[in-house]
């Protein structure tokens, strides 16, 4: 039976707090109900602290108690991406390396949390060094997806979308190189936003020139995407890239007038990505959501020349940076696909990572060219429906062998290379019950009108209520 309170928006959660419908505590202990009769079967969060979140949760009501002002989420359970430091919580990044670090401060994304008043209960799951978008590692094992569970939740952040389908957390962190907010978004019928390199900032990161990776929200509803950003944006001294606009204009999501809106529809990337045709046949009906709203859908794609290029050669330099070393002295540490990754980024030359470079910087003015015409870009988000947990990634896709673990995962990191802002949004489900996203895309930026539009398309399809089998068959 599930506790109803739990599947709540993180907005409607609020709600109740302020108006003391019920207490944090309250809130807490139906979210962990929730995770004791669930989370063994699909493996979403790990190391958990319910005493510590109880002590947290009995402050946020004491001060609410004493009329105290309060943070913008100030009561609202979550577990933390395992590969976000967490003070006084298990860090284990995915990896036997670190499986018993316990870092003794917060990343600038889990501070910013905290002070808006999130009660911090565990962290959820990980691929290896987040390295792949199927989430499974030796020191916890696999996530599994909550509406197949013989099928993968996708990743890097796959523990974090499963606990939202799952009702364990409202909203959810997340990072993305290659799709890792995006691509376990689609695959558990939740929302996950990439934002623009610089939104969020990252205070340590050792390469703030190398802006592939980003993090980001993720929530059951694009209202509550936008309000999570509206707490973790905004500047900080210590990140070059840090965009310097307030932030809190972030949370007001209003849905977008889809008529008149200028839309490119790239099916395929422009002949760039083999896509299932149980994936194309969703989002053919997504398009036809935007053009009975009155959009001006047009088959486009923005320049994508290089981005392959452009993604593999700076990925594998900072994987090389990353793990080079480890891997010199422990040749076994790390599982297959990041070794052959870091093998790749030794053998580049220091002009092959700077022509990457100037390619990149290339595409993004290209990019910011192809908005002048259009508001919005449509896209897969993945290429396939969920496939088999059991394997390490799909083999083929739609009849193309893939080659690598990178290989089926072009349709969001091509997108990447771009340096724009991108979104997966529930976009419907396959004959055999599977979610599939639609990747929606906008200039630089401009997260605002990217919300606004996707909170459109949520609200005229309602795709985004609907809950895993597990839920309504427990």
């Amino acid at each position: 039976m599930t506790d109803s309170l739990v599947m709540r928006s993180a907005r409607e959660q609020l709600r109740g707090l302020q108006a003391r419908e019920f207490s944090a505590r309250e809130l807490l202990e139906a979210h962990l109900g929730q995770l004791e009769r669930f989370n063994a079967t699909v493996n979403a969060v790990v190391s958990t602290d319910p005493a510590a979140a109880f002590r947290a949760a009995d402050e946020v009501d004491a001060a609410r108690a004493a009329g105290s002002t309060l943070g913008p989420l100030a009561g609202v359970p979550m577990s933390i991406k395992d590969t976000h430091a967490t003070a006084g919580l298990r860090t284990t990044y995915g990896s036997k390396l670190f499986e018993h670090n316990v870092p003794t401060a917060d990343d600038e994304i889990v501070a910013r949390l905290r002070a808006a008043g999130v009660v911090v209960l565990g962290k959820t799951n990980v691929p290896e060094f987040a390295a792949g978008s199927h989430t499974f590692n030796p020191v916890f094992g696999l996530t599994r997806n909550p509406y197949d569970l013989t099928r993968s939740a996708g990743g890097s952040s796959g523990g974090a979308a499963v606990a939202l389908a799952m009702g364990f957390q409202p909203l959810a962190d997340g990072s993305d190189m290659g799709g890792s907010l995006r691509n376990p978004a689609s695959f558990c019928n939740v929302v996950g936003l990439r934002p623009t390199p610089g939104r969020v900032p990252d205070p340590t990161s050792e390469l703030p020139y190398f802006p592939l990776s980003v993090m980001g929200p993720m929530a059951r509803t694009v209202a509550d995407v936008g309000l999570m950003l509206s707490v973790i944006a905004g500047p900080h001294p210590a990140d070059p890239l840090a965009l310097s606009e307030d932030p809190l204009g972030l949370a007001d999501v209003v849905p977008a007038d889809l008529r008149g809106l200028r839309v490119a529809w790239a099916p395929t990337l422009g002949g760039r990505i083999p896509v299932e045709s149980a994936v194309s046949e969703v989002l053919d009906a997504a398009v036809a959501v935007f053009e009975a709203g009155g959009a001006e859908v047009e088959h486009a794609c923005p320049d994508l020349d290089g981005a392959d290029g452009v993604f593999r050669t700076l990925r594998a330099a900072e994987f090389d940076f990353a793990w080079g070393d480890i891997l010199e002295r422990q040749p076994d540490a790390v599982k297959a696909d990041i070794a052959w990754n870091v093998e790749v980024g030794r053998a580049l030359t220091g002009r092959e990572v700077t022509r990457a470079v100037a390619e990149m910087t290339r595409l993004q003015r290209a990019a910011d060219h192809f908005f002048d015409r259009y508001d919005v870009l449509l896209s897969p988000v993945a290429q396939l429906p969920p496939f088999d947990a059991e394997s390490t990634w799909p083999h083929e896709v739609a009849g193309s062998p893939m080659t690598n673990y990178l290989d089926w995962m072009a349709s969001c990191y091509l997108i990447t290379a771009l340096g724009v802002p991108a979104m997966s949004v529930p976009a419907g489900f396959t004959p055999d019950g599977l979610p599939v996203g639609v990747q929606i895309v906008t200039r630089a930026r401009h997260e605002s009108r990217l919300l606004g539009v996707a909170a459109a398309f949520e609200e005229a399809t309602g795709y985004a209520t609907r809950t895993p089998p597990l839920l309504t068959s427990a």
